[in-house]
């Protein structure tokens, strides 16, 4: 499991760092990160601070005996940028519409992933006392796409027009990913076929990732500060948390035959 894992962890800590340059770059906090107040999100001081933070913690997640307390950390500030941020702001706009809720959602998910990234890690002689947050990242994850799901459906309209336009069927293609994400969602939350209903929501965000957001950021790369660009590396973070809860799932897999031997004896 360890290489795997490492893989995915790095490319999730570089996800996050390309996504703190992008505010660097624009000096201005992604929609994902904080979307108000106006004279915070847009405060030099504050988004260089909140940029350097992001770009050290992640970096830290590349280093072995630090990448653990580094990834709760992580899930932990972005989750309490959805508390403090994202939910007051929701609330101050239009919480009715389901739509809304994307960016609130996203830094949710990354937020799992950490959590769920730091759960596939070893203990080491480091511990941060937030260790019994780890378990609700894969719900973090799952909800999302049971939102993102259920999204295909009510605005299928609008989703379908971010099928690529070589692909025929566009509305089946809405259908079939909505039905995916919240099948994988199910999947994860009620434990039925986990490792599977991770892998597949994986494979299915990566190759968004290469065929989707890929293009799209190559052919808008400047507008609302490269917001394409950050959804590409979004997508990325998403793959990789889905990638680490399939390898962790398997190690927490007990063969039917040490159940066994553990209730004789």
């Amino acid at each position: 499991m360890q290489n795997p894992v490492k893989v995915w962890r790095v490319l999730f800590a570089l996800a996050i760092i390309a996504i703190a340059l992008q505010q660097l770059l624009f000096s201005v906090f992604m929609p994902v990160i904080i979307p108000w107040p106006a004279e915070l999100s847009t405060s030099k001081l504050a988004v260089y601070t909140g940029s350097a933070v992001l770009i050290l913690t992640s970096a830290f997640i590349f280093v072995d005996g630090k990448a653990r307390p580094a990834a709760i950390y992580l899930g932990l500030l972005f989750l309490l940028l959805l508390i403090i941020f994202h939910i007051p702001n929701q609330f101050l706009n239009k919480p009715e519409f389901l739509g809304s809720w994307a960016n609130s959602l996203k830094i949710l998910t990354l937020s799992g992933c950490a959590l769920i990234i730091a759960s596939a890690l070893p203990k080491g002689n480091y511990t941060t006392g937030f260790g019994g947050i780890l378990p609700a990242g894969k719900y973090f994850l799952a909800i999302t796409m049971l939102v993102f799901g259920a999204e295909h459906f009510i605005y299928a309209d609008f989703v379908k027009n971010l099928v690529p336009k070589g692909l025929p069927g566009h509305l089946f293609w809405t259908y079939l990913t909505g039905a995916a994400l919240i099948a994988a969602g199910l999947g994860i939350i009620l434990n039925i076929k986990r490792r599977l209903a991770a892998q597949l929501l994986g494979i299915m965000i990566l190759i968004w990732f290469v065929m989707l957001h890929i293009p799209r950021a190559m052919a808008d790369p400047h507008s609302l500060n490269g917001n394409e660009i950050v959804s590409a590396f979004e997508a990325l973070a998403f793959s990789c948390g889905a990638f680490t809860l399939a390898a962790l799932s398997k190690t927490n897999v007990i063969p039917v035959t040490a159940k066994l031997k553990t209730k004789k004896g």
